[in-house]
């Protein structure tokens, strides 16, 4: 059984997260602010302590750290750049300095494919960045801290660069919400499929069972130091989505900061962490709308 910390335990992924790790027999502790997590996710095994990424707070020898908490989502970034640079910056680099001090096992680190900008091929780890919006940015800064802690600190880091994550428990309503999550909703209020753009654009999603799977990968497998893609490698247009979930369209002028075209390459993640996406998308719908 091993010591772990997941910032944001309270959100989408990380209450997946905990639940997953607490079914594996591991003593979980969880750090929430509530401002976008919710107390109903919260599993009631977990040691929970509602604070900020940016207090100070006591960690045990040895924890593992999941860093999970942020303010995410592109156009809430526009408009709120300096909100989201105080919990997206200072925040990660406070858990790095926490986890400097309390010699932490190792931090993995929730980035985001958003900081590879427009990209109709399959991105590569070591493709240049192309960072359209703060919150890429921000994300993009993080991983810089993640590599500088690791190999100025020696601190074990892991930076997995999450793509498009789907899954219950993502939030139609919250202003950082993801396309699918909004489509679900838009449909049982019998309301249209709101799509920004021309309804061209692409993502590559991933199924939040698959994200988890990932992360506890991250952490058991001898990995440092590394950025990782997690991403099915296959992309479908914003159209063809709504089509799988039916209902009428509504077409919206492009939002700043939204990039065009996302699509990973996973193999990375396989040759690393032994991991790949088995969710396809319309195994994944069903599961969100029963």
């Amino acid at each position: 059984m091993s010591k772990i910390l997941v910032t944001g335990g309270a959100g989408f992924i990380g209450s997946w997260l905990v639940d997953k790790l607490l079914e594996l027999g591991h003593e979980v502790q969880v750090i929430d602010d509530l401002s976008s997590g919710k107390k109903e996710n919260i599993n009631p095994k977990v040691n929970f302590t509602k604070k900020s990424v940016l207090d100070y707070f006591y960690l045990p020898k040895d924890t593992t750290i999941f860093h999970l908490a942020a303010i995410p989502g592109v156009p809430f970034s526009v408009s709120n750049p300096r909100e989201t640079h105080e919990a997206n910056i200072d925040g990660t680099f406070n858990i790095l300095l926490l986890a400097k001090r309390f010699n932490a096992k190792k931090v993995i680190f929730a980035s985001t494919a958003a900081l590879y900008g427009d990209c109709g091929h399959p991105a590569k780890e070591d493709d240049p960045i192309n960072p359209q919006s703060p919150y890429a940015f921000q994300k993009a800064v993080g991983e810089g801290y993640m590599r500088l802690f690791n190999e100025v600190y020696g601190l074990p880091t892991v930076s997995l660069r999450f793509f498009n994550v789907y899954g219950k428990r993502s939030d139609p309503n919250s202003p950082y919400a993801l396309v699918i999550s909004k489509f679900l909703q838009l449909k049982k209020e019998g309301k249209p499929l709101t799509i920004y753009g021309d309804g061209e654009q692409t993502r590559d999603f991933v199924y939040v069972d698959d994200i988890v799977d990932a992360c506890i990968k991250a952490m058991e497998m001898p990995v440092e130091n590394e950025v990782i893609n997690i991403c099915s490698g296959e992309a479908i247009t914003i159209n063809k989505l709504a089509d799988l979930i039916g209902g009428e369209k509504q077409y919206l002028p492009e939002r700043k900061g939204d990039v065009r075209d996302t699509l990973g390459s996973p193999e990375k993640a396989k040759e690393l962490l032994k991991w790949e996406a088995k969710v396809e998308i319309e195994e994944g719908l069903k599961l969100m709308e029963n």
